[in-house]
This record gives structure tokens, sequence and C-alpha cells, in this order.
């Protein structure tokens, strides 16, 4: 640790969460997104879309939505529940429990974000604009 850093350790600012960021990003994709998610479900594909958030490269789902193209700060990919219990990441034991908890998806995204400390579902709200 530098002397300088300890000097002002009470000083430093806090960091901002990165779900401030996340969520600038989702209200301006969030018509893109749910174009996406619509063209999931008619196909066929998945009565369960979910999109993937992430800052760095992930083998999840397929991108749809790149950060250095767009200029923001988060890339999306879009997947289906049922690549995330075939690769693993929701056991086949907790899909019932997943599926009850799925909220509509005409209103909602379902959003599997993956930051540095971890990973977790979150939804959230297409704008209504």
């Amino acid at each position: 640790m530098d002397p300088e850093e300890l000097l002002n350790e009470g000083a430093q600012p806090k960091k901002e969460s990165p779900l401030k960021s996340l969520e600038v990003d989702l209200k301006l994709f969030s018509e893109s997104m749910r174009e996406v998610a619509v063209e999931i479900m008619v196909e066929g594909l998945s009565l369960y879309p979910i999109f993937v958030a992430h800052q760095h490269e992930v083998k999840l789902g397929e991108e749809i939505l790149n950060k250095v193209d767009l200029n923001t700060e988060w890339s999306i990919n879009a997947s289906t529940l049922e690549e995330f219990v075939e690769r693993g990441v929701i056991k086949k034991e907790l899909k019932q429990r997943f599926i009850d908890n799925y909220k509509n998806p005409d209103d909602f995204m379902c959003i599997f974000v993956i930051v540095p400390e971890g990973a977790n579902f979150v939804f959230f709200p297409y704008s209504k604009e």
C-alpha cells in the first residue's frame, strides 16, 4: 500500500455498484431485448428466455448486444432455461423452482448478471415507452 493511500484512507469515495450502469444499459436495450425474447418464444425455442449481462467474455448463450460496438458498459447474450439446465448453471432438480419464480416474460426480462463477485438472476421490467 502506498503511503498516500494510508493518508487518504477515510476519504476514498465509495465505489458505485456496477448494477447502476446495468440499469442504464437495460433501459437503453429494453426494446431490442423484448424483440429477442418474443422471437425465442414464438420460434418455440423456449418459454423461458434468459439474458446474460456481462462485462467480460462469457461462453453462455449467444451475444446479441456488444458493449464495444454500442459504446455501453455491458454486453448481453441471449439464452434459455434449457441451455442453463444443460450446461449445469441451473441444476435439473431446481428447474421447477426456477419456473415457479419466473416472472411474466411479456413484462419482465430475466437477466443472469455476472460480476466478479459472482452471478445472480434479476428480473427487470421492460420500458413502457
